[in-house]
C-alpha cells in the first residue's frame, strides 16, 4: 500500500492544469447505457473510479475502449444486473440503476455501503422511481426495481441536508425515456447536473432547466449516441487554489472553469489572498498577512463540502480564530484528529470545527480516512515543518488524477512510496 511523503516548507509556484470532473464522468459514464449506440467521452481523468465504473459497464455487457484521456462506449447488449462483488467498491456505481431502469425497465443493483463521511442513503433516488411507476423491493443487500412502462411525474428530491446530487442524476436518466413530462422539484444545481442534462440533450434527450431548482424533462422514445467532453473538476481545481494559498509564491491553476469555484474564491479573497481569473485560469497569490475566516458548507452554488477538509487546513496556520460548519455532511470531520497529531489547534462542537491558527505545524505520520481529507493532509504536509506521511493514499486515487505529479510541478518536494 503506498504512502506519500512530503518534506514540507517549499513554497510553491508555476502553473498547472485540472482534470475532467470525476463527479461528472461518473454519471455521463452511466448514462451511456440508455443508447445501442456508441458515446464518446473526452477528458476522462485516470481514477480508480472512473476505472471501477468501467468495469461495471464492461460486466453489464458494454464494449469500452479507452485511449488516454478518451472512453468510447457501445452498449448495443447490457444485462441489468449488477451484483455485490463488482459495486461494492464504490458508492457512486449507484448512478447505473436510473439508466438501467430507463433503458430495460427493470435492474438489480447491489445496495451501497456505508461512508466514512456519514450516512448517504438513497431513499430519495429511490422515491423518484417510485414516482416513475417502478416498483421497488430491497433484499438481500440488493434493489431491485422494476417498471413495466416509466411514466413523468412531479418528484421533490429535497433531503434533510439538502437537494441529492447523484439522485437528481439518476432520476434525470430514468426520466429521459419515460413517458410524457417529469418534473424535478428542488433538483441539485450543481455544475455537474448540468453536464449530465448537456450530454444527454446531445443524446437527444429533452431537458430544461438543468442547473436552477425545477428541471423538466419531457420523454423521448430512444436516444442515440454522440460525443461529449468533460467540465473541470471544480474541486481539483479548488484544492490546488487553496495549496497556493497555504504554501505559494503564486499558482495558476489552467483549464479551470472560474463560474464554478465562486464560493471558493471568495472564501480566499476574504482570507485576504489576491485572486486573478481570466477566461479559463485562476491564480492566486499572498497579499499580505492572512485574516481568519467563518464559513458554512452548503449546497451548489454555497461553500462546497468537498472543500471543508483543505479549508481546515488553510486556516489551521492562519492567525486568529476561525471556524467552519459543516451542513451537508456533519460527522466529516476525520481529519481533524490527525491534524492535531501535526500540531493544529481545532475542537469540534457539534458541527462546527472551531480553529486556532497556530504559526507552524509539524510534519507526522497520519492516515487518510476519506478523498478529500487524504488532500487536506497532504496541503497541511506542504505547510509543515519536517517530513509528513500520509498513509492510505489509495483515498486520493479516487478522486485526484496525479495529485503528487502536479504538486511536484509547482515545486513541492513530494514523492510516493511504497509502505
Amino acid at each position: 500500500m503506498d504512502k506519500i511523503r512530503i518534506h514540507g516548507g517549499r513554497a510553491l509556484s508555476g502553473s498547472i492544469k485540472v482534470s475532467g470532473s470525476k463527479n461528472s464522468a461518473l454519471p455521463i459514464l452511466a448514462a451511456t447505457l440508455l443508447t445501442k449506440d456508441p458515446c464518446t467521452i473526452r477528458r476522462v481523468p485516470d481514477l480508480s473510479d472512473t476505472n471501477y465504473m468501467l468495469q461495471i459497464l464492461k460486466h453489464l455487457g458494454a464494449e469500452v475502449e479507452r485511449a488516454s484521456g478518451t472512453v468510447t462506449i457501445a452498449a448495443a447488449k447490457i444485462d441489468s444486473i449488477a451484483p455485490y462483488d463488482v459495486v461494492r467498491r464504490m458508492r457512486a456505481s449507484v448512478c447505473v440503476l436510473g439508466p438501467l431502469l430507463g433503458r430495460c425497465k427493470e435492474a438489480t443493483v447491489s445496495m451501497p455501503g456505508g461512508c466514512v463521511i456519514g450516512d448517504r442513503p438513497i431513499d430519495l433516488h429511490l422515491k423518484g422511481f417510485e414516482a416513475l411507476g417502478a416498483a421497488v423491493r430491497v433484499e438481500g443487500g440488493n434493489i431491485k426495481i422494476f417498471a413495466p412502462k416509466l411514466k413523468g411525474a412531479v418528484i421533490d428530491l429535497k433531503g434533510k441536508f439538502g437537494p441529492t446530487v447523484l439522485g437528481t442524476d439518476n432520476v434525470i436518466m430514468a426520466a429521459a425515456l419515460a413517458d410524457g413530462t417529469t418534473v424535478i422539484d428542488d433538483a441539485a444545481q450543481e455544475p455537474e447536473v448540468v453536464d449530465l442534462a448537456n450530454f444527454l440533450n446531445k443524446m437527444g434527450a429533452k431537458i430544461e432547466g438543468a442547473g436552477t431548482r425545477r428541471i423538466i424533462i419531457e420523454g423521448v422514445k430512444e436516444l442515440h449516441g454522440t460525443e461529449h467532453d468533460i467540465i473541470p473538476d471544480r474541486i481539483e481545481a479548488g484544492t490546488f487554489l487553496v495549496a497556493g494559498a497555504i504554501c505559494g509564491k503564486g499558482v495558476t491553476i489552467k483549464r479551470a472553469e472560474p463560474s464554478h469555484l465562486t464560493a471558493v474564491i471568495d472564501a480566499l479573497q476574504n482570507c485576504g489572498y489576491r485572486i486573478a481569473v481570466e477566461d479559463k485560469s485562476v491564480s492566486v497569490s499572498p497579499n499580505g498577512a492572512a485574516k481568519p475566516l467563518n464559513i458554512a458548507t452548503e449546497c451548489y452554488p454555497g461553500f462546497p463540502t468537498d472543500m471543508q477538509a483543505q479549508m481546515c487546513a488553510l486556516l489551521s496556520t492562519t492567525r486568529g480564530s476561525s471556524s467552519i460548519t459543516e451542513n451537508i455532511f456533519p460527522q466529516r470531520y476525520m481529519h481533524v484528529a490527525e491534524m492535531k497529531r501535526m500540531g493544529a489547534h481545532m475542537e469540534l462542537e457539534g458541527a462546527t470545527a472551531r480553529i486556532e491558527g497556530v504559526d507552524q505545524l509539524l510534519g507526522a505520520p497520519v492516515m487518510a480516512s476519506d478523498l478529500r481529507a487524504s488532500a487536506a493532509l497532504v496541503l497541511a504536509g506542504l505547510k509543515a515543518e519536517g517530513i509528513t506521511e500520509v498513509s492510505r493514499v489509495y483515498h486520493i486515487d479516487r478522486g485526484y488524477e496525479h495529485l503528487d505529479e502536479k504538486l511536484s510541478e509547482l515545486g513541492a518536494e513530494i514523492e510516493r512510496v511504497k509502505a
